[in-house]
């Protein structure tokens, strides 16, 4: 695969972002007129149609753009449970798309932001190790001889991101507009603050000690060390830690036992991020993980963590809580407490609010414990999505919340990827009780 920059003139961007708002606004204003005179469900069809289409066409630009557009693209893909099925599936691809920017390029980079190269380190690997949307990973060598990851910005990506997002809210606007009745601006303020966090390595960098020492009671979660005298606000090095890659850590050829013990580490990495330290590694991608033999799970990409309102913590303790002992009835009224309502104020209905419950409840059953990825349980999600989507679109949500749920969402499907079965039930309530008396 030929390697690219991405596109940094303010104006080709400016040009090729303006033309796709374009698109994609003319496209919306000409479902609406369609959709006079038409039956609600012809409406819903139209609608849904209509998403497809432009979920095609951002997937299409944002890939090329990189930077804030193709990293906002990939953060709408993990939002399932506020998209329709088929527009996260086609979003989806974006995770995919991070093509490596040449290597004297990125030395060039690090030379710019540490001075001098070869005072530093004693080489570093030509091929990226890793690449994403506003960066990429080498290997290398510190003069000492020490094995580091250099993670490293691409060049001008914090003027790109910022020149983009302008235009991105507008397209996101719109988009949002044809699925959802509610206020855009809380959540995109949420996911706008997160990616300018993530311009700047050196906050990376203290989010990465401030992990490692609330981790450090726990040998089964591994954080690499950061390199202070190596980093700087576009350039962060780390120890290299190795494991196995998760397509290899998820083969069926590796031990059940060991799968297990895996996804039970990240299940429990995620609720005490949740509940205990109220400090949320919010970025589920499964490249973000290696997996050791003796069981450990290395962490990397801090540059999206979430810090967690106590309030909310706690509302999602009590509704785990409520899901475990079966007590659905109160689930609407937990929800409006950390607020989640119906735009009118109105109680979420109990009726999806049950039906969620029972899919979800699957994973806290005791006798046989539950296997992630073995029945149908996101589909049964994504169905549920498909038949109470319309119930959603005036649907309010706190903006804390964005993060959160994309979190849960993402290790479903890491769990599922393990075929993990665990006490889920038992961890659960150990966690979610621990988190009422915080």
């Amino acid at each position: 695969m030929a390697k690219k920059q991405p596109i940094t003139s303010a104006l080709h961007r400016s040009l090729k972002l303006g033309a796709l708002v374009g698109r994609v606004g003319t496209s919306v204003v000409g479902h609406r007129l369609l959709e006079i005179g038409h039956s609600e469900e012809a409406r819903r069809k139209q609608r849904a149609d209509t998403l497809v289409l432009n979920a095609r066409r951002v997937v299409e630009s944002l890939g090329e753009l990189k930077g804030a557009a193709m990293k906002v693209g990939q953060m709408l893909s993990l939002q399932e449970s506020m998209l329709p099925p088929e527009v996260a599936e086609i979003l989806s691809t974006l995770q995919k798309q991070a093509p490596r920017v040449p290597p004297e390029i990125m030395r060039y980079e690090v030379e710019g932001a540490l001075g001098s190269f070869d005072d530093i380190f004693g080489s570093m690997e030509a091929e990226a190790f890793a690449a994403a949307s506003i960066g990429q990973v080498h290997r290398a060598k510190l003069k000492d001889g020490r094995d580091v990851a250099v993670k490293i910005q691409y060049p001008l990506i914090d003027q790109i991101v910022k020149a983009d997002l302008k235009n991105l809210k507008v397209l996101v606007g719109a988009l949002w507009g044809l699925f959802s009745d509610i206020d855009f601006e809380p959540f995109w303020e949420e996911i706008r603050d997160r990616l300018i966090e993530e311009l700047d390595y050196t906050i990376e960098a203290q989010t990465m000690q401030r992990m490692a020492e609330l981790w450090a009671d726990t040998p089964e979660i591994v954080i690499p060390k950061v390199i202070p005298e190596a980093s700087t606000k576009n350039v962060l090095t780390m120890e290299f830690v190795g494991g196995l890659p998760a397509d290899e850590a998820c083969s069926p050829e590796r031990p059940q036992a060991q799968r297990d013990r895996w996804g039970q580490v990240m299940l429990d990495f995620l609720l005490r991020g949740l509940f205990e330290h109220r400090f949320l590694h919010a970025d589920p991608n499964l490249a973000n993980f290696a997996f050791r033999e003796d069981g450990a799970v290395v962490v990397y990409d801090f540059g999206c963590v979430k810090k967690v309102p106590k309030g909310l913590a706690e509302g999602y303790a009590s509704l785990m809580l409520a899901v475990l002992e079966d007590r659905w009835g109160e689930i609407p009224e937990i929800l409006k407490a950390i607020g989640f309502f119906k735009g009118d104020g109105h109680l979420f209905p109990a009726e999806i609010a049950e039906a969620y419950a029972e899919v979800l409840g699957r994973i806290v059953r005791e006798d046989p414990p539950y296997t992630f990825g073995t029945d149908d349980l996101v589909d049964a999600m994504m169905q549920l999505g498909m038949n109470y989507w319309s119930e959603f679109g005036d649907m309010s949500f706190p903006s804390d919340a964005v993060f959160i749920n994309r979190t849960f969402g993402g290790h479903v499907g890491n769990l599922g990827r393990l075929r993990a079965t665990g006490p889920w039930r038992e961890m659960i309530r150990c966690r979610a009780m621990a988190a009422r008396n915080l």
